[in-house]
Formats: structure tokens, sequence, C-alpha cells
């Protein structure tokens, strides 16, 4: 290695401190904060360039898709930082993450920096001493088909969502979004709704009792499971209809078991068989990407986003390796490290003789990286990392560690055992019962760790049979029966995916990467195409539309096959197997079609613009996603927004949201035709709340909400001073009260047009208990608390409202909030008064924190979680950072609120000057990546 300064460059603060401590006095380690540079909106490009080939996509799509880079307002002075600390240093190490992002962070800083010192690239999968001066001294070059890899990625997404989108926008609702990922995502959850909503209970019987060969020491349940040699059905019998799809089985209803647990009981029953086999359950591979974020939501309930959030900050601390990959490998040293940890802690019996060598079996696995597990050539325990994590960082390691040292642990052994039980009943009916139980003689890796279960009654059932153990019995033993039940089911329809099963499903299915999960479920709920409810993941009907829309009108970008495909074909890019510009000309293009600029020299060898390369068709007759736009034809935007549910009512989602309507005005017989005396003369509609599932807007379900819609308006009684009738309503927004004004009054225009009084109910309030007398109170607001003087004399009115942030009091300019809705009802003057002789708290009234986080590890000022305006923040007293969505308030971590403030103080203040400076600025950015376009493509002929 070289003498003089090097400069590291890494992506985040937290990362820089760790390898800080690692490296010498020589070392400078900064920074970069995260990518430095994107594509531009076309609303952010200069003028001269947004009337260029750049200025629909950002992208050239007719010269080898050149993509036009701008550095990120708020890194601008992140990368003048970086510019200065370049000038004194002899060379520059780019020490990324080792995936495709960080490959590409790492080629933008490199274009942006345009260093006149050697570069090298220096890669680690863990922040250990040791791995650090290791990478420090193994560098390599910058691996551009990894770079163009992630381009394609980027320059893919922005076409996609750039041509797609705006079709949701004309025929759903404008500002939706599509994406290559979130839009499969988005359909699997729909998809399962649809399961759901189409799914027909069926009820069925069997018999549960409790059984003795000689007293109630040896009790023992079984279950009914046969009925003259026919097995009697369960619930893996029936369809999703309701209908039996088993043949050769008995359908038992609730008389049929009831008879059969009345009879057994004086029957004769003895032991007709017992079996007994050896049981055997291996552990589990390491963490996966994909199988960490399943474990932790399962074990600690961390959304997907804050278990990749928690193991990032495990990560950078040194504590485990890179947590993004697919890869189920231990190196050697982890293999041993996890053997000699199992012996030392559990005894060498527990260690098998040879290393667990794992392979994973899910599509598109890629070997590229190491499990997640320990850091370092030694692990830490638990308990030696106790006093430096808290909290999910803690928990998290705790699981990692569990799972690593588990995956080199011996099988767990013991024996399962099945009786079956047989009677003859008075009526002739010949029945058996069945019992089976488990007994774990050797523990091995469970004496570790047990892997989580996503199905809640599958898990019990499991587990009550693994841990329950049998009577010694033997076949002809007579048994008496002690208690016998008939047993009522009905069949479950398909479960709501969760974010762990989410996951594990896109995994299997080969949608997106390690890198992207965690991002993909949380887009679809920002999106608001998804909402939970508890763990389970929820579409709404606007995500219904644009589904449907979709698998119309974009068959293949919506199918689970062609975008697995394309991710095989991102991977064969960055292994250097395809090129880039070809891949993308077949993507938008078509076959056989092309761009003005593309040639042979951005093409694989042998291949030409029309190489079937490995990318499914496009369209009809592979036209490329470009023309498959172009000629959509027709849509009708009604239809795609009517999604039926039954006896004439369907639910569309309009532009203010979903509502269900009749598609047959009530009192129309939809059989016939025919129309009752009474019938209605347009059909009814009423709004949708959010808290109502698709697959629980029944038909019933539907006319409660139309019957409620219908009473909207109920009149309460008259204003005794206006005479006009005061009606409560359920609107969009809640339930609200409002006068009826008379026809003239209503009528009336311009200036001297009449406004009705409305006013929301409080939070408080019932709409269906709602009187007169507090529907008059409320149209009261605002009320005249009495008067004031300010301090020169002049008399000002104290008044108190309700407003957008809540209750308030207001005297001239000056507000003051209140605690309570009920006090603008009730606060007396001299109240108001003591309020307004307190000194006035900067924005809203000062409350009580949410959560005290301890001192921030930077300014060392205590953090607190309060609640603010536009939502939960925390705050050291000097820097703010609004809580993200998946932050919990009452159970945000230390950890992850220092690192809220240290990522707004990396940001730097908001500012909004500079307007009209942008376009100079901007456009002199422009020369410069097109010079550096080149100079990439130099190097990859290179």
């Amino acid at each position: 290695m070289s003498e003089g300064r090097k400069l590291v460059i890494v992506e985040s603060p937290a990362k820089a401190k760790t390898i800080g401590g690692y490296l010498g006095k020589d070392w400078d380690v900064e920074a970069s904060v995260g990518h430095i540079r994107d594509i531009p909106t076309p609303s952010e490009m200069p003028a001269d360039i947004k009337k260029g080939p750049f200025g629909r996509f950002g992208v050239d799509v007719d010269n080898g898709f050149e993509a036009y880079y701008v550095v990120d307002a708020d890194k601008k002075k992140k990368v003048s930082e970086l510019k200065r600390l370049l000038k004194g240093a002899d060379e520059l190490y780019l020490a990324t993450d080792e995936d495709r992002e960080g490959e590409a962070i790492a080629w933008h800083l490199l274009e942006v920096l345009q260093p006149k010192v050697p570069v090298k690239r220096m890669v680690f999968h863990e922040i250990t001493k040791e791995a650090i001066q290791r990478a420090a001294n193994t560098t390599r070059d910058l691996d551009v088909a990894m770079v163009d890899a992630q381009e394609t990625r980027r320059i893919l997404d922005r076409l996609y969502g750039y041509e797609v989108s705006p079709v949701l926008w004309r025929k759903v609702k404008a500002g939706l979004s599509a994406g290559r990922v979130q839009s499969v995502a988005t359909r699997m959850v729909v998809e399962r709704e649809r399961e759901r909503m189409a799914f027909v209970r069926a009820s069925y019987w069997d018999v549960v009792g409790d059984f003795t060969p000689d007293g109630t020491s040896n009790q023992f349940g079984a279950r009914l499971s046969a009925v003259d040699d026919a097995r009697v059905a369960t619930g893996r019998d029936f369809a999703d209809d309701g209908t039996l799809k088993s043949k050769n089985v008995v359908h038992l209803d609730e008389e049929t078991a009831n008879s059969i647990a009345r009879q057994v009981i004086s029957a004769q029953v003895k032991v007709t068989s017992v079996q007994e086999k050896p049981y055997t359950r291996r552990p589990s591979a390491p963490f996966t990407t994909s199988t960490l974020q399943q474990e932790a939501s399962r074990k600690l309930r961390l959304s997907s986003k804050n278990a990749m959030r928690v193991a990032q900050r495990l990560y950078e601390n040194g504590y485990i390796t890179y947590m993004r990959t697919d890869s189920t490998t231990l190196s050697e040293a982890a293999l041993t490290a996890a053997r000699q940890q199992a012996r030392d802690l559990y005894g060498a019996e527990y260690v098998p003789d040879a290393p667990r060598r794992y392979e994973k079996k899910v599509k598109n696995a890629q070997e590229a990286h190491e499990a997640i597990r320990p850091a370092g050539d030694r692990f830490r325990t638990p308990a030696q990392v106790a006093g430096e994590l808290r909290g999910d960082e803690f928990a998290l390691y705790e699981l990692i560690w569990k799972r690593t040292v588990a995956s080199q642990m011996a099988d767990a052994r013991g024996s399962t055992a099945t009786v079956k039980l047989g009677g003859t009943l008075e009526d002739g009916r010949v029945v058996e019962f069945s019992a089976s139980g488990t007994v774990i003689t050797f523990r091995g890796f469970l004496a570790a760790y047990e892997e989580g279960r996503d199905e809640e009654q599958i898990s019990r059932a499991q587990e009550a049979d693994e841990e329950r153990r049998l009577p010694k019995l033997s076949e002809g033993v007579a048994i008496t029966t002690l208690r016998a039940d008939a047993d009522g089911h009905e069949t479950s329809p398909p479960p709501r995916y969760t974010e762990a099963t989410l996951v594990k499903a896109m995994e299997e299915k080969g949608i997106g990467r390690p890198s992207t999960y965690a991002s993909t479920v949380g887009t679809i709920q920002d999106r608001g195409y998804v909402n939970t409810r508890g763990n389970a993941l929820i579409p709404t009907w606007l995500a219904f539309a644009v589904t449907r829309l979709l698998e119309e009108h974009f068959t293949e970008l919506v199918d689970y096959d062609f975008t697995a495909s394309m991710e095989e074909d991102l991977d064969r890019i960055a292994g250097g197997d395809e090129q880039r510009a070809a891949w993308l000309q077949r993507f938008y293009f078509g076959e056989g079609l092309s761009g003005e600029g593309l040639s042979g020299e951005g093409l694989a060898d042998g291949a030409t613009t029309g190489s079937p390369g490995g990318l499914p068709n496009i369209g009809r007759s592979g036209q490329g996603l470009k023309h498959l736009v172009e000629d959509l034809g027709e849509i009708d935007a009604r239809e795609i927004s009517t999604i039926p549910i039954g006896e004439g009512i369907v639910v569309r989602v309009g532009r203010y949201g979903p509502y269900v309507e009749e598609t047959v005005p009530q009192g129309v017989d939809l059989s016939t035709g025919e129309m009752s005396d009474d019938a209605a003369t347009t059909p009814r509609r009423a709004t949708i709340n959010d808290d109502i599932a698709p697959d629980e807007m029944t038909p019933a379900k539907a006319r409660e909400l139309l019957d409620q819609s219908a009473d909207d308006g109920r009149v309460l009684g008259q204003d005794p001073d206006t005479g006009r009738d005061i009606v409560a309503k359920a609107g969009r927004y809640g339930p609200y009260v409002t006068e009826v004004l008379d026809e003239e009054t209503a009528a009336l225009k311009g200036k001297a047009k009449v406004k009705p009084r409305t006013a929301s109910l409080f939070k408080d309030m019932d709409l269906a208990t709602m009187d007169l007398d507090t529907a008059l109170k409320l149209l009261s607001l605002p009320r005249v608390v009495g008067m004031s003087t300010e301090e020169d004399g002049t008399p000002v009115e104290i008044t108190a409202q309700n407003g957008r942030y809540g209750p308030y009091l207001k005297k001239g300019t000056d507000s003051r909030s209140l605690t309570s809705e009920q006090q603008l009802f009730d606060i007396t003057l001299e109240e108001a008064l003591a309020i307004y002789a307190q000194p006035k708290q900067r924005g809203r009234a000062s409350s009580a924190p949410l959560k005290e986080l301890g001192n921030d590890p930077v300014s060392g000022r205590p953090m607190v979680v309060k609640d603010g305006r536009f939502g939960p923040y925390v705050t050291d007293g000097e820097t703010n950072s609004t809580l993200r969505k998946g932050d919990d308030p009452e159970a945000i971590t230390p950890e992850r609120g220092a690192e809220l403030l240290a990522e707004k103080r990396a940001k730097g203040p908001t500012t909004r000057k500079r307007a009209a400076k942008k376009t100079t600025k901007k456009a002199a950015t422009k020369k410069t990546a097109a010079k550096k376009t080149a100079k990439k493509a130099a190097t990859k002929k290179a």
C-alpha cells in the first residue's frame, strides 16, 4: 500500500465513523449520505434540456438510452466537501456497498468528482477491523457490468413509470403510479383478496373425545377419523366454492356428529393400531434478506422496512455481515466459529461431524454474498453485546446469532406415535378415532433456536402434536371413553398476506431482489394501494381498479413470469452476458424495431437489435412498451373502476373515493325488470369507508350502507331562531350537522348568496345519538367567550373556535391552543384570560413528550418524541426530524432517534431560495454529464 493521504468514501455517517476507527491517521473516511445524483423529473430540468432528447424521460431513448443525471440540490454541499477532501488526497478508495446499488453509487461519485489520483474499489461484507484492513489491501476496479445492471434498472423503472402512470391518471385517478415491481406486488395482494371474496364457507363436523386405558392419569385425546371405513371430511377436502372435492369421504353434519358422540360413550372401544416411527427435524439455513424479514416480522413484530433499518445499523456498527443477500452460504471461518460456539455452549454431541452447507432453492437465487450472520471470525454472544445494544437492535442481533449457530447444530431427534381406536356403535356403525404424539428425545438445534410459523392455527396444532406424549399402548387393549363431544368447524378463506409472507411469495416467484423487498412493501402502502390491519395487508378498492387496468391492457407487465424474467436479464447484464442498450432497445421499441441512434456498438457479440436475448415479448408480436402504450385503443374508465359484488350491486372507484351503487334502482325486480309502486327512480349510492375490507363488502353489507345513506339528512329539529331544519349527515370527511336553506334563500347568487352553517362533530360524538341541542351548540361556533382589552386599551373579542389543527382561542391576531374540544363550549372568560396571561409558546401549546429517548450522542442534549402539527417527530431541542411511516412513536429506540436526527443534520437546513439560478447551474451540469457518459462508454470498450 502506497504512502500519503487516502480518502475513503462510504454511504452513511455511521459506517464512516466505524471504519474510521479501524484505519490509521493517514486515512480520511467520509460519507456521501447515499446517492449524490439521479435522473431529474422533467419539471426539474433546465429549459434547454427539456426541449432536447432528454426532455420526456430524462433518458435519450434514440441514442443508446443515455441518461441525464443531475446532482441533487441537497447534495451539492456534500459534493463540494468531498472535492475539497480529494484535493488533499493521494488516493481515493470507493467503499460503498458491494451490491449493484453500491457499485452505481461508486460510479456516480467517480463521474462527479473526476479524481486525478489513483482510484480503488474497496469492498467488504462485514465491518470488523480485520475485514476492513483486508479490504484496504485487496482492492479491485469498478465493476462496469454491475453499474450497467443498476443503470438499466433505473432507466427501466423510469420508462415503465412515465409511460404507464399517465394511463392510470386518465382512466382511474390523477397522481397514481405504476412500477415494475410495485404493480406486480399490488396484483398479488389484490388476487389474494379476490380469492377471499369468491370463497364460500363450508361447515363440517367431527367428534373429539378423551380416552384412557386404565385411569385418568393416562388420559389422552383423540379425534374421529373414519366412519364405516370412510375418512371423515376435514377442511382440506373442500374446494374454495364450498363443495366437497374429495371422494370416498364422509361429510358429517351436526346431527350425525352429536349422534356418534352420544353412542361412543357406551360403546366398547379398543386399540386397533399402534405405529411408531423415528422423528427427525433439521435446522433452518442461515438468514437471507428475505428470511430475516419474515422471521423479524413473526418473532419481533418488525415491519420489513424497520427490520432492514435495524439490520443496517447493526451492519454499519460492525455487529453483523452485509444484510442484503440471497445467499445461505457461510464462509469457512464462519462455519468454524458457529460450530465452535455451539460446541462450547451446548456440548460436542450437539455438533454434527461435518459442517452443514446450504443451497438456495428459490427462483433466481444468487450465491454472490454470504448469508447474514454475526460479524467476525469469532462470534460475540448476545450476553457479550447486551451492554452495547438495546431494544430492537439487541433483539435482531440475538435472532441472527441464534439462527447462525443453530444452522450448524445437530438434528432434533425423537419418535412419533400414531394410535387408532375402533368401536361399534348401537346403530351398527363402526367408528375410528386417531391420536398422534411426538416425543423429542434429543433437542439438538432446538436448544438454540426454533423457526417461527406464519399460520397461527396450524402452528398451534403442530406444536401440540410435537410435544404430546401418548401412554404406552398395544393392539387389542380395551379403552374407556371418558368424554365425547361433537365439534363444528368452518372452512377458512386463504389468509391475507402479511409483510413477511408477501416477501416470501415474491422471493419464490423471483420478483424483486433482496435490496428491493422492503422498499416495495413500503411503496404499495405509501401509494394508497394497500392498508394494514394488524399484520394483514388489505388492498384498497383503488388497487382493484389499477390492477384490472394493468391486467387487461398491460398484461405482460404484471405477469409474474415476465417480471421474474426481467430480473434474470438484469442478472445477465450484471454478469456481462447481456448488453444494457440492446436489452432496453428490445424492451422499449420491441423486436426488430429500433430507435434512431442504436448501433452495433451497444450489442453483445453476434447480436442484432432484433436479437431475442431472453426478454419475452411485450404486447402483440413483441412491439415493445412504446408501441403498446400508443396502441392501447379505447379503455372504458367506468368499467375498469367497477367491481361487481353480486345481487345487482357494484363498487365503483370514483374521483373522490370508492362508493357502492345499485345497478338497478330499489324496487325493481332484477330477474323480470318489473317495478313496484314505490320503486326508486335512480340507483342509490353510498360512500365506503377505509375500515371495510373488500372481502367484507357483501351484498348485505352494501345494502346496509345504502340504507344508512338514505337516512342521511336525519332531521334533528328546527332552529328556534331561524326556523330552518337542522340535519345530521355522514360525509366523506366524517359526520357533521348543517342547516337546510329554503328554496328562495338557496337560489340567491353572487354577493347575496347564503352558505348554510355547517359544523363537524367532535371526536367523541356519535352521529346516531346527535340531538338538536348539541347540534345548535356546534353551529354556534365560533363562540364569543367575552371581551378583553389590548395593551393600548382597545377592546377586543375573545372567541373559541375549532380549526384544522384543533380547538383554539383567538384574540385579535393572537391565537392560543386549547386542550380539548369540549372547552369550546365550557371555557369561561376568566379561564381564557389566564391562558393569555401565560407566555406564548412557539407553535402549538407545549405538551408532554410521547417518549423520552435519552441523550443524543452528537449534541449531548436529551432526545424526546413529540406530537407535532404534521405528526410525531423526534427532537433534541436543536434539530427536529419527522418520524417515518414505519416508526412507532411508542416503540422507537434511542438508536433510531439518533439516526433520524443525524440524517436531518446531514441534509442541512431546508431552503427555498436560488430558484432563479437553477437553470444556469443545471445547464452546466448537463455538459459535464455528457462528457462523463462518453467517458464511461470508452471505459466499457476498453
